[in-house]
Parts: structure tokens; C-alpha cells; sequence
């Protein structure tokens, strides 16, 4: 058969059910076995709990109460607080993470693979750190700006990563013909660069605009209120959680509608390669005169957001004294701290498990349902989360409340799919007809999922639980309405410390949070190379 023969096609109708496609799943029909499907739905339900207590708890005092909570001014003036927040965030996120992007993929910039680790950094330091290290080193920068200055500075690497994905990926050839028509480097970057970024840039935007709404501790420690601060409030400020509940529907009504418009101008967005086969690399271009404007905006930024924060937590480290630092407490702190986020990547990952093995090796409606059940708790804040958790400890298992294990469990509902996601990338990447030829050898499909599915993925599934132990240890909110009585973690007792304006002895609390960070995000950083 020679090169030109057209390549015969197989009717996907044909095949057989349980027979994989060449993406690794089982077509639609195969549906999955009760070993997988129960303790997925489980999971599922789990996750979907804090939506059911938002439903049932706003209207519980009826659903003129929650609209009067809904439509009161103090409502509003959140509403505005926290939009205006997101907007400043995000655009001073897509001016730097896009430009910074720019920079270190397509020019000639010194240094640039230095720069492209360094800018990335801001990641590892939690808001509330951020806050933390600059209204330590400048107390007047409270309010708006202080708060809108410590989002921006840890979260536009979402906005980098994501597009320089994309630069790296694309075909410069639509560049080079733009300036062999005689366009400058800036209408090139207008007309041609900037479209073939738009749709990463609009994602990243995306989950900066998430982080700013469930953002608790950089607005708190900045005293600027938004939705969570008030949610937070309400709460302890009466023994009635239905205006929290009421606040918390709110959030979630602005995070559906934020995603949706995402998804939908994402679905329009798109931009075509030209010419066959693998990109070639872009040639970078010479900077000329703004070689040295561009080092100076690199090393600005790289000073503010990672080289302050680090200073200003070496500074109260070395003017702290014996009276500011308590070792024992640190110790113990860090301790319980490692415990705690280690049992809830445990409980998270074993939750996800079934669900991303569902995910990776079936389609259809049930899959698709489960999957996405588990991605309900990354839309809810942190605090909404605890307050469901709350609510049902409470109503239904009372011992549980302020106790341990509802801990754990609210860490599992929040990320759950930060484990889901690694599970599933880890089964799509083991080759199915393994698992086919375990079962034509009449093994039972636990056994094929003791012996030959978890065995093949775990290296990813271990990436994943120590990715969520990461996030677990430096979780805010839900840590400081459900841990238990007298129990504090790195993150509740630096909040606490620097709410006092104890800044010496919140110090160690955040250098310690930051090491311990820093052991897993170095390994996850090995496994991926």
C-alpha cells in the first residue's frame, strides 16, 4: 500500500463493549464496575455537600430572609469591594505574567531561564504570607491597596505559566511574516502575539480572579473587607448562620457565572499553526535599547515578589529575641501541622482515587457526572466549606464538631480534585490492555485494581497526594473555624501572632511554613523533570 492509499477506518460503533479506544478509555457503555462506582460516588456526595447545606441552610428562616440578606446594602458594597479587588488583581496579573512571559520565551533577554524559575517562585508563599511580610515592613499598607498588592504578587505566575506554555508552543512563522511585512515588534505582538495567547491568558485570569474571591487570609490580616471576611463575621458574630449561608450563595453564584464566561470565550478562541509537523523553535529577538528596561522590569518584579517577603521574614527573625520565640510551641506547632495536612492527603487521595480511575478509563454520562461532582468543593471558599461542615457536625454527628476528623474532611472537600486531577493523569498514562489482559485471565476487577491499575500509577498518584499535602498545610480559613479546641497549625498561629502586630514572633511560624513547603514542591519538582 503505498503512502497515498487512503487509511482504512475502523466503525467506532464496531467495537466491542469494554474494548479501550486509543485515548486509553473504555467507550460509552462500559460502564464501571461496582468496586470503583460505589466508593466514587461516595466521594461524589461527599463533595457535593457544602452546595446542599447552602441550599437548605438559606432558606431555612424562609426565602424572603435570604433575599433581604441577598439584597441589603452591606451585600452590595462587598459585591463591589470584591469585584473591584478581582478586576485590579487580574489586569495587574495579565500586565505581568503576560509581559514577563514575553520576555524570558521570545526575546533574547539575558538570563532567561533564571528568570523563568524566579518569577515562578511566588507560588510557594501563601497570601497571607505575602500580607504578612509587607504590612510587617510597612503598617500604613492596609486596606485596598495593601490587600490588592499582596494578591498580585503571588498569584500572577497562573497567568505566566499558561501562556508561556502556549509562546513555547506556537509557530513563530506568523510572527516573521508579520515583521517581513513591516510591522514593528509592538504591532506584532498586538496583532499576532497577543491573539494566540488570549485564550491561556483568559484561563489564567480565570483562576486569579477564584483566588481572589476565596482569598480569607491576605484580606483579613490587610483589614479590607470582601465576601470572605464578611461570611467569616457573620459568623461569629451570631449564633444565626443563615446570613453567612445567604453571603456564601452569593460567592458562589459570582464563581459559576466567572467560570462560565470563561468557558464560554474560551470556546470561541482559538488560533491555527501554519505549515506541518513539530514548531520549530522561535528564534528569540534582540532587545536592542530595552535590553536594559527589560532586565531592570525583571529584577523589579523579581525583588517585590519574592525578595521582599524573604528579607522582611529574615529581618524579624534576626530582631527577634528569646521573649518573641518559642521553640517548644514551633516544634509543636510544626508537628501537628505535618499531621494534620498528612492525613488530609490521605483521606484525599483515597476519596480520589475510584473517581480518577473512573475518569481516566470510561466516558459517558455516569463518568462525566462523578468527575465532575468532585471539582463542586474548588468552587466554594474555604470558609463556605467549613461552614457546611459545620452545619452537619452539628445537625447530624456531634461528636465530630471541633473535632479532628471534620478537619480532615473539610481538607478533602476542598481538594479533592487537585488529587483527582493527578490520579487521573497518572491512569492515562499506563497502557489499558495491561488491565484488559488481567481480566481475560479471570481476575476480578479489585484484584486488577490492587495488582496491575494502582501499581502502574502510582508514581502519580504519589505526586498528587503530595501536591494536596502541600495545599492542605497551608490552608487558612477552614483550619481556623473547625480545628479542634487549643490545636493550632503554622498557618492559624501566624495569622493569630500577626493580628496581634506580634510580627517577631509570627516570624518563625512563616519561615517554618515555607521550609516545610518547600520539601514536597522541590520532590514534585524532580518527579515532573
Amino acid at each position: 500500500m503505498s503512502s497515498t492509499d487512503p487509511v482504512p477506518r475502523t466503525d467506532p460503533a464496531a467495537r466491542p463493549t469494554g474494548v479501550s479506544t486509543p485515548a486509553g478509555r473504555l467507550r460509552a457503555g462500559a460502564r464501571p464496575p461496582a468496586v470503583l462506582l460505589i466508593p466514587a460516588a461516595v466521594a461524589a456526595a461527599f463533595a457535593l455537600l457544602p452546595l446542599g447545606y447552602l441550599a437548605v441552610r438559606s432558606l431555612e428562616r424562609g426565602p424572603a430572609f435570604a433575599w433581604d440578606v441577598i439584597a441589603n446594602e452591606r451585600t452590595a458594597q462587598l459585591l463591589a469591594r470584591s469585584l473591584t479587588l478581582a478586576a485590579v488583581v487580574v489586569t495587574a496579573c495579565l500586565l505581568l505574567g503576560i509581559s514577563l512571559a514575553w520576555l524570558t520565551v521570545r526575546t533574547a533577554l539575558p538570563g532567561a531561564r533564571a528568570w523563568s524559575v524566579l518569577v515562578t517562585l511566588p507560588l510557594a508563599v501563601p497570601s497571607y504570607v505575602a500580607a504578612f511580610a509587607w504590612l510587617s515592613a510597612f503598617p500604613d499598607l492596609v486596606g485596598f491597596s495593601g490587600a490588592a498588592l499582596a494578591l498580585t504578587l503571588v498569584s500572577f505566575p497562573y497567568v505566566y505559566l499558561p501562556v508561556t506554555a502556549v509562546l513555547r508552543g506556537a509557530d513563530p512563522a506568523q510572527e516573521e511574516v508579520s515583521r517581513s511585512l513591516g510591522h514593528g515588534p509592538l504591532k506584532t505582538f498586538l496583532r499576532v502575539t497577543l491573539p494566540q495567547v488570549r485564550p491561556a491568558a483568559a484561563g489564567g485570569s480565570v483562576l486569579v480572579a477564584l483566588y481572589v474571591f476565596s482569598d480569607f487570609g491576605a484580606v483579613s490580616l490587610m483589614r479590607y473587607d470582601t465576601f470572605t471576611r464578611g461570611i467569616y463575621t457573620s459568623y461569629r458574630a451570631s449564633f444565626d448562620r443563615t446570613p453567612a449561608a445567604a453571603l456564601s450563595v452569593v460567592l458562589v453564584v459570582m464563581t459559576v457565572l466567572l467560570v462560565a464566561a470563561e468557558a464560554r470565550t474560551r470556546g470561541r478562541a482559538g488560533h491555527a499553526r501554519t505549515g506541518a509537523g513539530t514548531a520549530r523553535p522561535a528564534v528569540p529577538a534582540p532587545l536592542g535599547r530595552w535590553r536594559t528596561p527589560a532586565l531592570a522590569w525583571c529584577t523589579a518584579v523579581t525583588a517585590v515578589a519574592v525578595l521582599t517577603p524573604l528579607g522582611t521574614l529574615g529581618y524579624w527573625l534576626a530582631v527577634g529575641n528569646s521573649a518573641t520565640w518559642d521553640p517548644a510551641g514551633l516544634l509543636d506547632t510544626a508537628g501537628t501541622t505535618l499531621a494534620v495536612a498528612a492525613s488530609g492527603a490521605a483521606l484525599t487521595t483515597l476519596l480520589a482515587l475510584p473517581v480518577g480511575v473512573i475518569a481516566a478509563r470510561h466516558h459517558g454520562r455516569t463518568a462525566h457526572l462523578l468527575e465532575q461532582s468532585a471539582y463542586a468543593g474548588h468552587a466554594l471558599p474555604g470558609i463556605t466549606v467549613a461552614l457546611s461542615l459545620v452545619f452537619f457536625a452539628v445537625r447530624y454527628a456531634e461528636p465530630l464538631y471541633q473535632e479532628l476528623p471534620l478537619l480532615v474532611c473539610a481538607y478533602a472537600v476542598l481538594f479533592l480534585p487537585v488529587a483527582v486531577g493527578a490520579t487521573r493523569a497518572a491512569v492515562l498514562q499506563s497502557p489499558p490492555v495491561l488491565e484488559e489482559v488481567a481480566r481475560s485471565l479471570g481476575r476480578s476487577p479489585l484484584r486488577v485494581l490492587r495488582e496491575v491499575t494502582v501499581p502502574l500509577a502510582a508514581p502519580g498518584v504519589a505526586a498528587g497526594a503530595a501536591l494536596t499535602f502541600v495545599v492542605c498545610m497551608k490552608e487558612l480559613p477552614a483550619t481556623l473555624l473547625l480545628r479542634p479546641t487549643g490545636m493550632d497549625t503554622l498557618a492559624t498561629r501566624l495569622w493569630t501572632e500577626t493580628g496581634t502586630g506580634s510580627f517577631a514572633a509570627a516570624a518563625p511560624y512563616a519561615a517554618a511554613l515555607i521550609l516545610l513547603a518547600a520539601v514536597p514542591s522541590y520532590l514534585l519538582g524532580r518527579h515532573r523533570t
